[in-house]
Order: C-alpha cells, then structure tokens, then sequence
C-alpha cells in the first residue's frame, strides 16, 4: 500500500462518484485531502464521511465552481497555506452533457468547456504556482480526461471535445513543468459505475460489461488506483502520457444497444 501521509492533496468535483473514491483512498493513506464540490452541502457530507471513517480530520470540504478563476484560485491557495504544502492535485470536476452536432446550442458548449477544458488548465496553472512557490519535490497534477477524448462517440461530441483537449493539455503542461520537478498526466476513464450512470441507466452495469473485453464495467477504485500510482514516487519518470482505465474498451469502441448515447437516440 502507498503511503501519502502528511502529504497535501487537492481533488476537485469530488462530492461524489470518482472524486470522492480519489479523496478516499488519500486521506485512508494518510494525506491531508481538499475536497471540492459545487453543492456545499455534498461537499461538507462527504468530507464528514471520510473522517468519520478514517478516525481524523484529514479532509476540508471547499464549495466553488471551478469555471470561477477568483473562488478556484483562492480555494488552492488557502489549502496550500493551511498545510504549508501542496504535493498532488487532481482536477476531476468535469460535466458530462449529451446532444447531436446538429443541436447543441452555444450556452451549452460555453458552460461545459468553461468547467471541463478552462476549469481542468486553471487548476493546473494555480497548483503549479503554489507548487513553485513552496519548493515542492515531486509535483503531481493529474488531469481527467476520457475515452471520449479519444474515441468519437455519438451525441457526446461537445464532451468528447473539451476531453481531447484535456489530453493535449496534459501534454503542454508536461513539457513547461517538468524542469520544475511537476509531472503532468491523464487518466482516461471507460464506462465507469457510479450515482450518476446509474440513476441515468438503471442497466448501465450489465449493458456496458457486454461490449468490455474484461467483461465488467469499471469501478471508481480502478480510477482512484490509477490516480494513486500517478501520483506516487514509483511514476516519477512517466508525464504528459494518458491513461486509459476502461478495461480495453478503447480497442474496438462498441457502444450498448440500450446506452443513451447509442446513435439511434438523441439524434
């Protein structure tokens, strides 16, 4: 088991799903977690179930938008000043909004790229300053990216976008960190199980575990492991590279015939 104790994490889009299994299994081992959500009250519920569970105060709910430079920008500051350190950031906050190319409307693309795409580079930007400006060893920014990043997917063009550009991102940011001593990666999530894709398919499970060459779909804690590893010493060497934990999903791309984003509906 890694061990991140005493060290200084910031999740974003972390109230639930993903993100909170990512706080999780950091405050479980021992880092001091910022957990962030957009709903205050998910935050500060979910922040008090971690420390419930791990016996300390090891995670602070912050409540902001991360498509709001001024509250992002501020949040990252105060949790680097509260420990004196910022060690790893994920920038997990994202939306997942589907529609033809034909139909989306423009204050739909305006809003999920302002929280996917603006909102994933100015954590990074801010992470890294305060990283600099505390003599960080062995920064950790890790971006969230998709397999819709890097498949097309129908109905889910606008999204798959914002995620492409989140892998190039990871990229850029690698190239001008790393003399810094930063390393900048992705990680590109399948169909992953989670409050979110079961409300929207009670059948999301077994639809997608059909077409996954492991035969199931994936689980946050493939996620948060994978995130764990980047951020761990043992990937010291790895940057600017994408990951993708779909359980090989990306090698053909079938989609379900039953998944909402099929091209027979929605267009």
């Amino acid at each position: 088991m890694v061990s991140f104790q005493q060290k200084s994490v910031i999740v974003t889009g972390a109230g639930s799903g993903i993100g909170y299994e990512i706080c999780h299994q950091f405050a479980t081992r021992g880092a001091f977690v910022g957990l962030n959500d957009i709903n205050p009250t998910l935050a500060e519920e979910a922040a008090s179930k971690i420390n419930q569970e791990v016996g300390e105060e090891q995670v602070i709910p912050y409540c902001f938008d991360v498509a709001n430079t001024a509250s992002l920008q501020k949040a990252i500051h105060s949790h680097a000043e509260k420990h004196a350190r910022l060690d790893i950031v994920v920038a997990n906050a994202g939306l997942t909004d589907y529609g033809s190319a034909l139909q989306y409307m423009p204050e739909s693309f305006d809003r999920l790229m302002n929280v996917n795409l603006r909102g994933s580079y100015f954590t990074a930007q801010y992470a890294a300053k305060e990283m600099i400006a505390r003599n960080t060893k062995n920064g950790r920014i890790i971006l969230m990216s998709s397999v819709a990043g890097a498949q097309a997917i129908p109905n889910l063009g606008a999204y798959g976008i914002s995620k492409a550009g989140i892998i190039h991102m990871t990229r850029v940011l690698a190239l001008e960190l790393g003399n810094r001593g930063i390393t900048v990666n992705a990680i590109c999530p399948g169909a992953t199980l989670t409050e979110r894709t079961k409300l929207e398919d009670p059948d999301y499970a077994d639809n997608w575990a059909r077409v996954i060459p492991t035969g199931r779909v994936v689980d946050v804690k493939d996620i948060a492991s994978a995130v764990e590893f980047l951020a761990s010493q043992d990937s010291g060497q790895i940057t600017g590279q994408n990951l993708h934990v779909d359980g090989g999903w990306i090698i053909s791309s079938p989609v379900p015939d039953q998944a909402i984003d099929n091209p027979q509906s929605g267009n």
